[in-house]
């Protein structure tokens, strides 16, 4: 396929993944005492044998260069009434700043986590691929801590939403 041919088929599929509800984490990891942090909808579920998750990383992000030398991560799901800290961690705030938005803690192996999300998974890292501009990370999983009730943020054609919102816009 030519690139003039590769263009339509972009946009076509990016109208496309619009209509996709995805509940919206932070992805979070450490390089020593620095912290980083993203919000991410390309995050899934891999295996529960072991149990383990994907996450897919833009090559150009700040967080690369911590997860290609192998940091570990925490998949931080949101709650509805996070949705400040998903805005800030997608790039209102840079750097250190981010964390400045809710409660942030240290795992016991050192990863950044937020406090109070719906859940945080706690990942060592165990593998990677790189695809296109991408790379996907696998994350076995190490920890779930679980908090409140099922109330995700959800982001639904380019914006923030929540459950109960998209079931009655629908």
């Amino acid at each position: 396929m030519s690139e003039l041919s590769i263009e339509p088929l972009r946009a076509d599929m990016m109208l496309a993944m619009r209509r996709l509800a995805r509940s919206v984490a932070v992805i979070s990891c450490c390089d020593g005492e620095r912290r980083y942090s993203m919000s991410a909808t390309a995050v899934d579920s891999l295996s529960t044998e072991p149990p383990s998750l994907l996450i897919c990383i833009n090559q150009s992000s700040s967080m690369y260069p911590p997860l290609a030398a192998g940091a570990d991560f925490c998949v931080n799901l949101l709650a509805a009434s996070q949705q400040d800290i998903a805005i800030d961690c997608s790039g209102r705030l840079k750097g250190e700043a981010r964390f400045t938005s809710g409660d942030w803690q240290r795992s016991e192996q050192g990863v950044p986590y937020l406090d109070g999300a719906q859940a945080n998974l706690l990942c060592t890292q165990d593998g990677r691929f790189d695809y296109g501009t991408h790379t996907v990370f696998i994350g076995k999983l190490r920890e779930v801590k679980l908090s409140g009730d099922i109330e995700p943020l959800l982001y639904l054609d380019g914006a923030y939403t929540t459950a109960t919102n998209a079931a009655t816009s629908a």
